[in-house]
């Protein structure tokens, strides 16, 4: 069951991550109700996901500046070498802090920033990936009242990122890649 009260998503993927947000992101149809926040862990020089994903979706898809309001109906990806913040007045954030678990942008940072915003209007969703970030965030999030969806380790590419959010957040919710995109695409529409 998904809160009728969303209002954002969150989500955090590693290694394999185009191809599973290439199962969820297309989707969500271009009047989607609500913002889609991303961190991908991506190396330092220009990652392409912007340009990959505009071509895939019909929600618009973008890389913020900082200090932009976030809005709905919009993908937002971590620009690369940048953590991505979500603001009390519910802005992006862009920062130089140091690495959190080797990783800038940090699942776990976007997380726990939108967790502070959103509450229990947050939905997190923990895709593959190679290392533990967002375990931490996820707990943010079913702290303040949210939901998490989290890939099922057995299929994920991946399965590190999964299993270490399970292991903190045993309240989440594992779902295959098809029925996590159809969670996120009913939101809004009960």
């Amino acid at each position: 069951m998904m809160p009728n009260g969303a209002k954002a998503i969150v989500i955090g993927a590693s290694a394999g991550a185009v191809q599973a947000l290439s199962q969820i992101l297309p989707r969500l149809p271009a009047t989607y109700p609500l913002p889609v926040v991303i961190v991908v862990h991506v190396p330092a020089d220009p990652s392409g996901l912007v340009a990959l994903f505009a071509s895939k979706c019909a929600i618009r898809v973008r890389e913020p500046d900082d200090k932009e309001p976030i809005e709905s109906a919009c993908v937002y990806f971590a620009p690369p070498g940048y953590h991505m913040l979500v603001e009390d007045d519910r802005t992006i954030a862009l920062s130089l802090d140091e690495p959190v678990l080797y990783s800038r942008p940090s699942i776990d940072v976007l997380f726990q920033s939108a967790a502070d915003s959103y509450g229990e209007g947050l939905i997190g969703v923990m895709l593959t990936g190679a290392n533990e970030d967002g375990a931490v965030g996820s707990a943010a999030i079913i702290d303040a009242g949210g939901t998490v969806l989290v890939e099922d380790p057995e299929h994920a590419f991946a399965d590190t990122m999964p299993r270490a959010a399970l292991a903190r957040c045993p309240s989440a919710l594992t779902l295959s890649l098809d029925a996590i995109a159809d969670r996120l695409a009913q939101v809004g529409t009960i």
